[in-house]
């Protein structure tokens, strides 16, 4: 195993509208003092309005009422320009730590004319590519709305189905983010996530990854599942990333030691610099 942790290239700070305690300087203090060589702030940019759940009324107060019990989420314009000054302010401060720009584009596949103005603002290092809502007849909804009508076996196909149409429609992203994301609803009650029981769909989503030349992130908010990264492998994944998702300092790269052990029995393989993909 290395003996440094690899860069945190999934991170949110006070710029990503879903971020109410997110401290850009913070985090890179807190990179500074548990030894991570290098951060990358990947700020939420999101278009698309979709349903959400109440309880993400706690979470932002980009949620605004919509029907019943729901609301539905309009996210504020991203103010690039600023962002970017932020980033140089960091840089200057903590000049030991490498800092990336980045951010993470919800539904990019969607939106590509206003994605492209924002990435024509100025250098962005690295561009995650994400799905937090799936469509349905009305629009889109969030996997919480979703599941109060499906099953949750049901909501991942769902969610994985879509990952190809992603990767073909949009080439604004490097990094697929959280491949996983719709497990993190699964509910407490029901069997425990098997990721056996939906293996032609992980493989076909991650097939399409691959044949996109793009890399799958290993993202530690929910430890990824050791056999997702082999079918990565075996579909002709050739890099990985790391990512905590991280919306306050005190997450930055949590599980790192775990998944970098886990990747790396997989074969694969730090790159020259912290900030590196991990490769085969």
């Amino acid at each position: 195993m290395p003996d440094t942790l690899p860069g945190d290239s999934h991170v949110h700070s006070e710029w990503s509208w879903d971020t109410s305690a997110g401290d850009m300087a913070g985090t890179c203090a807190r990179a500074v003092e548990i030894g991570l060589p290098a951060v990358a702030f990947t700020e939420h940019l999101d278009f698309n309005h979709w349903l959400a759940t109440a309880d993400s009324l706690a979470v932002s107060p980009h949620y605004v009422p919509y029907t019943g019990n729901d609301l539905v989420v309009r996210p504020p314009v991203f103010d690039a320009a600023a962002y970017l000054a932020a980033i140089e302010e960091c840089r200057e401060r903590f000049p030991g730590l490498r800092i990336l720009s980045g951010l993470e584009i919800g539904e990019p596949h969607l939106n590509p004319a206003a994605v492209a103005e924002v990435l024509s603002a100025g250098p962005f290092d690295r561009v995650l590519g994400s799905l937090h809502c799936l469509p349905v007849p009305s629009g889109h909804t969030s996997p919480p709305v979703l599941l109060e009508q499906i099953k949750p076996g049901e909501l991942v196909r769902r969610y994985l189905a879509e990952v190809p149409s992603v990767v073909a429609a949009s080439e604004a992203f490097a990094v697929f983010a959280h491949i996983d994301y719709a497990v993190r609803f699964w509910p407490v009650d029901a069997a425990p996530f098997e990721p056996v029981d939906f293996e032609p769909e992980f493989r076909h989503a991650l097939r399409a990854l691959a044949e996109g030349g793009r890399t799958l992130e290993v993202n530690t908010r929910l430890p990824l599942h050791p056999q997702i990264v082999r079918w990565w492998r075996e579909e002709g994944g050739r890099t990985v990333s790391f990512g905590s998702d991280a919306h306050t300092p005190s997450a930055l790269a949590k599980g790192f030691r775990e998944a970098t052990h886990m990747v790396e029995a997989h074969g694969f393989r730090p790159g020259r610099e912290p900030h590196d993909f991990w490769t085969i």
